[in-house]
């Protein structure tokens, strides 16, 4: 701030913010004449505010990343000792926030783990894990999910499944399949265990069509997120697993968004009991403090490159300020047992909170999720599953937003994506102004 002061003369608020964001930046994802950003100065857990006074209960998590919420004062405190200890240094070097912060990640992860390369984000995160699976297996071709989204470097989007991946299709060798999303089946399935059964059929079939041995992996959210928060049947992965076992197929799970407790778990691959070759996290493994990803690395394809190059590499990989905020992070949520709280408002306030919204609005077609990791589905009919259209959503975002909450809205999906210390008085809140907006919704509808 006072970096800030000296610049200007006048009160910083909200509109000098928004015009010069309008004059000097330009943002992801956008249309930018259309733009009216939100503006932000600081936070505090799940609550955040702006120049004006206003706050916001956060539940998005921004880009559902902020899981140990805002400004936490042991993450804050270890970035500020450690730029005071060493700023930054080169990825060829041996540092000791590196090396802790790698041993946390191993010791999270299932048995058989033992090495991490970080990377900047998730997606240079997934970009390396194909690169490895590629120069192990021999092989070149990836399948992935149309549900699904990996970042937006050249192979993770081209891994990407939704419409974003279409004017940036560079890289080579990506093949999408239909993963299971019984609301909406592509299998015409009545139940999971059909739409299980069928799914993994229809992957086999696709394994089968392109060539077993020329496939080198298969990259799958563990709980698909930004495509809709869409649980796999309980079997689902362990099908994959089997099918990559038999083909000699690395299997990828990517638990950038569903990673480090946003589901109750370190990694939400625990709940189906599989265990994947590689495993890409960011986000959530230090709150997105300081941008960071990377790739734990099973024994196997590790000891693969002991005695072979590996060609990849980022000039910020381990980057000191990154590894501490990581340390601190996965230290903090061990230390205030945020797993169990994350657990706790998931099975006691926000399921039965949403399962009853549902009940009570026709326009929610479907509530689903886990742990602080929920989607509410809206759909014109219950009968019909139209899904609300896009000028309909944003209304519903705004009209939340004036109401003091933060929504994280894609396509015709509210994500109720909270922060992983959010407490129940903050959740009752929360489920409080989604009832009054979709009560406004429905009878603006009819």
């Amino acid at each position: 701030m006072d970096i800030l002061s000296t610049n200007y003369t006048n009160t910083i608020n909200n509109k000098m913010v928004a015009t010069m964001d309008h004059e000097y930046v330009f943002h992801s994802w956008s249309i930018q004449e259309n733009l009216k950003p939100l503006v932000i100065k600081s936070g505090k857990g799940s609550i955040i505010w702006d120049f004006d006074g206003n706050e916001y209960l956060d539940f998005s998590s921004q880009l559902v990343n902020t899981n140990i919420g805002h400004q936490h004062p042991k993450v804050v405190q270890a970035i500020i000792d450690q730029a005071q200890e060493l700023a930054t240094i080169a990825p060829s070097t041996a540092n000791l926030s590196r090396n802790e912060a790698a041993k946390r990640i191993v010791e999270l992860a299932p048995a058989g783990f033992k090495k991490v390369f970080f990377t900047n984000a998730g997606a240079d995160a997934n970009e390396n894990a194909i690169r490895m699976a590629r120069l192990f297996t021999g092989r070149t071709k990836v399948l992935s999910s149309y549900r699904s989204y990996h970042g937006n470097t050249g192979a993770a989007i081209a891994a990407t499944g939704d419409s974003r991946r279409i004017p940036n299709e560079y890289a080579f060798g990506h093949v999408h399949l239909f993963s299971p999303y019984l609301y909406r089946s592509e299998f015409y399935a009545t139940n999971e265990d059909e739409e299980c059964e069928r799914a993994l059929q229809h992957l086999k079939t696709v394994i089968d069509s392109e060539g077993p041995s020329s496939i080198a992996a298969i990259l799958l959210e563990s709980i698909p997120g930004t495509a809709g928060i869409m649980v796999p049947p309980r079997n689902y992965l362990q099908g994959v697993r089997e099918l990559c076992n038999t083909q000699g197929i690395v299997l990828i799970l990517d638990e950038v968004m569903a990673g480090f407790g946003r589901t109750g778990k370190w990694f939400a691959f625990e709940h189906f009991g599989v265990v994947p070759d590689l495993i890409t996290f960011a986000k959530g493994v230090n709150s997105g403090y300081i941008p960071v990803g990377g790739v734990i690395l099973s024994d196997k394809i590790s000891d693969y490159f002991d005695a072979r190059f590996f060609p990849g590499g980022l000039t910020y990989s381990g980057h000191p300020l990154a590894m501490a905020s990581i340390v601190a992070t996965i230290d903090a949520m061990k230390e205030e047992n945020i797993l169990d709280n994350v657990e706790y408002i998931g099975t006691k306030v926000l399921e039965p909170g949403l399962k009853a919204l549902a009940e009570k609005h026709t326009i929610i077609g479907e509530v689903r999720g886990v742990g602080v990791f929920w989607a509410i589905e809206l759909v014109k009919s219950k009968q019909t599953k139209e899904r609300l259209t896009v000028q309909i959503m944003n209304d519903i975002k705004k009209r939340c937003a004036k109401k003091g909450l933060i929504t994280f809205i894609t396509d015709n999906r509210i994500h109720v994506v909270p922060p992983c210390v959010v407490n129940e008085a903050e959740v009752l809140q929360a489920l409080k102004i989604y009832d009054e907006v979709l009560t406004e919704v429905c009878q603006q509808l009819t």
